[in-house]
């Protein structure tokens, strides 16, 4: 998600269990194997990658796999066991698969939801342990945690399904993180359309922006944790249909 500055309390809760979450890991073994390595820069404590993932592009991907006139969504944050649900149906109801950036620690808080995402046919997206918008300031030891902690807790919450894009918080890559993400088969994911929800600026707002900004490119970004998400929903019900009336298709990013 973008770096707003808004929802500061909710994230202080999330960067406290993962404080909590990351102690533990870091006595654990049981984790190791699923960690990549980058030469000698990537922290001791973790080990190569399974020899079955395989390596994708280290650019930041914004197209769409439908071409031209595809359209991905994104959804930031969650999963949330109230308004993931909710996307949820919309989605269905309009068939619509779409990207979800999990945040490490509500993939373990709500697995049940990470499952329901995973059987739905939408794809898993690693948006570390615990939102932290400074990554790109911090150690590559500290980045490696992050990103590789939430692959673990998202994978085991999917029951083996793993992340298959990464998402820095706030956009905050580092040539470090983007290769050590892609040297575990999870392409670095931006955005092209930030539809600002996370602000709860009015359900009419979030559609004028995408209607207004889908020029700039295919990747739209939602949120569905952080606080009430209801503009989300509703926004999301008149877009999808509205897109596909204007001849959209709607895909995942590219791997």
């Amino acid at each position: 998600m973008a770096r707003h500055s808004g929802g500061r309390g909710w994230y202080s809760k999330v960067l406290g269990a993962a404080l909590g979450v990351t102690l533990l890991a870091t006595g654990a073994s049981m984790w190791t194997a699923q960690a990549g390595a980058l030469g000698g820069s990537v922290p001791k404590t973790t080990k190569a990658a399974p020899a079955a993932v395989k390596p994708v592009a280290v650019t930041i991907v914004h197209a769409s796999d439908k071409g031209a006139r595809g359209v991905n969504i994104t959804i930031d944050d969650g999963p949330d066991p109230e308004w993931t649900p909710q996307m949820l149906d919309v989605l269905r109801e309009f068939g619509v698969k779409a990207t979800f950036c999990m945040v490490g620690t509500q993939a373990q808080a709500h697995p049940d939801v990470v499952k329901q995402v995973v059987a739905a046919g939408h794809r898993l997206c690693d948006h570390s342990v615990s939102h932290d918008t400074t990554m790109d300031k911090k150690s590559e030891a500290y980045q490696s945690q992050e990103i590789l902690d939430a692959e673990r807790m998202i994978t085991e919450a999917s029951g083996g399904v793993r992340p298959m894009y990464y998402r820095a918080p706030g956009g905050a890559f580092t040539p470090y993180s983007r290769k050590l993400a892609a040297s575990h088969g999870m392409r670095p994911l931006g955005w092209n359309v930030d539809t600002k929800d996370f602000e709860r600026p009015g359900t009419d707002a979030i559609v004028a922006t995408v209607q207004r900004e889908l020029p700039n490119g295919p990747t739209l970004l939602f949120h569905d944790a952080g606080g009430d998400r209801s503009q989300t929903v509703e926004a999301l019900r008149r877009i999808l249909p509205q897109l596909k009336e204007q001849g959209y298709v709607f895909g995942f990013p590219v791997r």
